[in-house]
């Protein structure tokens, strides 16, 4: 069993916080949590599992908070919840069977094309716009697919969520970042499940995280319901972009392997 001391725990409970703090505005909280527990020792597998267990106190937290203040309606949302929730299992047990080295690869450049769309899209606002797609078909369709890669892989599904909202439901971007949450607690069960099952989560360092990713997603929300886009626009940019660096930085990245660099 991992014996870890009071300040690596420490550690990882502010980390919780600042990862919970970003991701209830704009997403990317695992650029945070997924390298901190790397440094603090915990195996790669039991990572991906931890993870999963303190993200679900972060999105409930955030989407208590938007509920809350009538951003979104949480029993109208279950349906999509669920379809994530699917989606996310059948990813992660993908993940078992199957490397995702080429969805790591292209990954930083699709990271960086919802940055520079949020970045120079001029008319994108709180305000709702008409729709591409109906709620059904986008339950069907986008929800799903988020939530498989979520499972599959994970960083970056909250921006994906939150480029789906705006561009195909017609949502302005305050409210799709209310929405994105509650889809983001659906994916997280369904993969949290799956890695339970396989006996691969740190219940005492995920629930200590836990606290500390609600707690930072109360205050992250909080801001964000009073800022709207002006907040979440820019923060969002600097995630993806931050995400897609951190990705191409590590040197055991695909794309830097298979380029000899």
């Amino acid at each position: 069993m991992l014996d870890l001391s009071f300040q690596i725990l420490a550690f990882l409970f502010l980390a919780a916080f600042v990862a919970g703090f970003i991701d209830s505005i704009a997403g990317g909280g695992g650029l945070i949590t997924v390298p901190a527990m790397l440094i603090a020792g915990l195996p790669p597998l039991e990572t991906l599992g931890t993870n999963k267990l303190q993200s679900l106190f972060g999105s409930a937290s955030a989407s208590i908070a938007y509920a809350r203040r009538g951003h979104v309606k949480l029993s109208k949302q279950v349906p999509m919840a669920l379809m994530s929730a699917l989606g996310a299992a059948g990813g992660a047990i993908l993940a078992t069977i199957i490397p995702a080295d080429t969805l790591e690869a292209i990954l930083p450049f699709l990271l960086v094309a919802i940055a520079l769309y949020f970045a120079v899209k001029p008319n994108l606002h709180d305000e709702d716009r008409h729709r591409r797609i109906t709620p059904f078909l986008f339950g069907l369709t986008f929800v799903p697919a988020v939530g498989f890669y979520d499972g599959l892989f994970g960083p970056g599904a909250g921006s994906f969520f939150m480029l789906s909202f705006v561009t195909m439901a017609g949502f302005g971007v305050l409210k799709a970042t209310a929405h994105t949450k509650f889809l983001n607690f659906g994916s997280n069960i369904g993969a949290f499940t799956v890695f339970v099952l396989n006996g691969v989560v740190l219940w005492k360092v995920g629930i200590v995280m836990g606290f500390g990713q609600f707690l930072g997603a109360q205050a992250g929300s909080r801001l964000a319901m009073r800022s709207g886009a002006k907040i979440i626009k820019p923060l969002l940019v600097i995630t993806c972009v931050a995400l897609a660096l951190k990705l191409l930085s590590d040197p055991a990245h695909p794309l830097r392997i298979w380029l000899g660099f």
